[in-house]
C-alpha cells in the first residue's frame, strides 16, 4: 500500500484527528493513501464512521502499544 502522506494525530482528541485527516485528504489526488497515527481511544469508531460518510476507503487499521494507525484511500 503506497502511502502518499502521513498525519501524526497523537495526543489529539476527537474531533481533531478527523478534522486534520479531512484536510490532509483534500490535498491528495483520488486513489492516494493517507496514513494517520492517533492515540484517541475513540478513533477506531470515528474513522470507520468518517470513511462510511465520506466515501473514502478505510483500507486497514492497527493498534500497537496504544497507538492506532489507519490507512485511508481518497475516493
Amino acid at each position: 500500500m503506497g502511502v502518499r502522506k502521513d498525519l501524526d494525530a497523537r495526543g489529539l482528541n476527537c474531533p481533531l484527528p478527523i478534522l486534520k485527516a479531512k484536510k490532509a485528504l483534500a490535498e491528495l489526488e483520488s486513489g492516494e493513501v493517507l496514513r494517520i497515527v492517533a492515540t484517541d481511544t475513540g478513533s477506531v469508531r470515528d474513522f470507520q464512521a468518517f470513511a462510511k460518510q465520506t466515501g473514502n476507503a478505510l483500507l486497514a487499521h492497527t493498534i500497537i502499544n496504544g497507538e492506532f494507525t489507519f490507512w485511508l484511500r481518497r475516493k
